[in-house]
């Protein structure tokens, strides 16, 4: 089909995307209250102060959560160089690298408990669910601070992947709800980029925190888990004050900000683009059946190939600097920010392309291919300085495909349940990948880190295989949709893969 320019609205027109004519039979399409004359009521301007609306409601504190996630589960790096690893002896001894099973057991029990976080968060309500278990974690990284072995460590380590689980999952499918396929990404992009500020200024705050040893009699390492854990459980408090719930959720009153008539309007433009706004009786046998699509689970090995990177990095990034690349413990901290800063600026520029362009593919490659750049520099080029500016590259590259692999399996998706079902999916391997990340980077392998870099630089060459066969994949079927032969995508027929 024709690809047209809007002169009007800014925009591309693909035939074969949300612009599309709906089709007669779709779920609330005819009829006095039909999805069309429901948007026909508002203009295309009075729609987007609506969404104004939702966004700074939604993405803000959604970002603040997952910023106090993404820091609890990643602050071991940064304990790891204040006197952690020394106090509670987490080098290898006997051939066991303490260390790395402490942060490989968070992922273990955070991937078997990711598959029921989506229904949960559906039955009892985003607001409570998620608020809940953030509080809950945020007691356990609390009690991190009063640990006194290594094995302690481990049992809260576990206990926190447990809570953690339905967190992310969770939001992701609530943000899904509420946006258009090709408003996801610069969304997702913002939220993800907030929750980046954690991973950006998190070695800048356990570096104050260090300053702390000695305060009750503590080592500066504990006041690290301790504060951070207090501030997890404030934003737990907010998250119960200022999360919404599900659109169609219409009687919660985390939904009066909107009026009736808006609240309509969201629902009639999400349908009017998947229609998959309605949320059908869970069917257990259906939710999983999900799973018979080849392509829910390339989703979900691209995202694994991404976090592979991207947690190593979180986890290891203040350790490379500090051993590899010879800066002090307090350089060491405080060189983590600019990269994550690049990698936000990075993540606003591809999301915001995506959304504009309607492209979601080409997007993923480049950033994989920036990331096999920057590994590769920070691998085997022999000056310092110059690994640094690796550093950029492959934490741009890596972090900036996650808002990105995130707008891509959600906008190649319809109904609820599979939606769900998919969530959990790529969050289960994003942990998987949290596993490779957390392990391939070995201590005996110092000061070089060889083959954890080579299987970092691997899993990025696996994501641009994957892309490249889900193209295929996608324009072999749009082109059978086209011409009527099948259709895609529970039945819509006007449903098109976005490449």
């Amino acid at each position: 089909m024709a690809t047209t320019w809007d002169s009007k609205t800014g925009e591309v027109d693909d035939g074969h995307l949300e612009n599309a004519p709906q089709p007669k039979e779709l779920a609330g399409s005819n009829g006095p209250d039909s999805d069309s004359e429901v948007l026909s009521a508002w203009s295309l301007q009075e729609q987007a102060r609506i969404l104004r609306k939702v966004d700074v409601r939604l993405i803000p504190i959604c970002g603040l959560m997952y910023c106090v996630s993404l820091l609890d589960r990643t602050n071991l790096s940064n304990a790891a160089i204040a006197g952690m690893n020394v106090e509670l002896r987490l080098a290898k001894i006997n051939g066991v690298d303490r260390y790395s099973i402490v942060t490989l057991v968070f992922f273990i029990t955070y991937t078997i408990f990711q598959p029921p976080g989506t229904i949960i968060c559906r039955k009892v309500g985003p607001r409570v669910f998620l608020s809940t278990i953030t509080l809950f974690w945020g007691g356990v990284m609390i009690g991190f601070g009063f640990v006194k072995d290594w094995k302690a460590l481990i049992g809260l380590r576990a206990i926190l992947g447990v809570l953690e689980a339905g967190f992310f999952p969770g939001v992701v499918y609530l943000m899904s709800t509420w946006y258009k396929r090709y408003e996801m990404g610069k969304r997702y992009a913002g939220f993800y980029l907030i929750g980046c500020v954690a991973s950006a200024f998190g070695g800048i705050l356990a570096f104050g925190l260090m300053q702390m040893k000695g305060v009750a009699g503590f080592n500066g390492w504990r006041w690290i888990f301790i504060i951070e854990g207090i501030l997890t459980c404030i934003v737990a408090g907010l998250g119960a004050i200022f999360l919404l719930s599900f659109p169609d959720s219409t009687r919660s009153k985390s939904l009066n900000f909107l009026t009736p008539d808006e609240l309509r309007c969201i629902i009639a433009r999400v349908n009017m683009d998947r229609g998959d706004v309605e949320l059908t009786k869970f069917n257990f046998k259906k939710w999983a059946g999900s799973g018979a699509d080849w392509k829910i689970w390339a989703y979900a090995l691209i995202f694994g190939s991404i976090t592979t990177v991207s947690y190593a990095l979180a986890y290891f990034l203040p350790i490379i600097l500090n051993i590899n690349l010879g800066f002090d413990v307090g350089t060491a901290q405080c060189l983590i920010a600019p990269p994550y800063v690049f990698a936000g600026i990075m993540m606003i520029l591809t999301g915001w392309w995506g959304d504009r362009y309607r492209m979601r593919g080409p997007a993923i490659a480049f950033n994989a291919i920036t990331a096999i750049i920057g590994l590769s520099i920070l691998g085997f080029h022999p000056n310092a300085k110059v690994r640094y500016f690796g550093v950029f590259l492959a934490t741009a590259g890596a972090n900036a495909n996650v808002p990105v692999c995130m707008a891509y399996q959600a906008n190649n998706i319809r109904g609820q349940w599979k939606r769900a079902f998919c969530s959990a999916t790529l969050v289960g391997f994003g942990s998987l990948g949290g596993i490779v990340g957390s392990t391939v980077f070995r201590s005996e392998d110092r000061p070089g880190y060889v083959p954890g870099i080579s299987v970092a630089i691997g899993s990025q060459v696996l994501i641009c295989f994957c892309v490249a066969a889900l193209t295929v994949a996608f324009r072999k079927q749009n082109g059978r949709a086209d011409r009527g032969e099948v259709v895609l995508e529970e039945g819509d027929e006007n449903f098109r893969y976005t490449y």
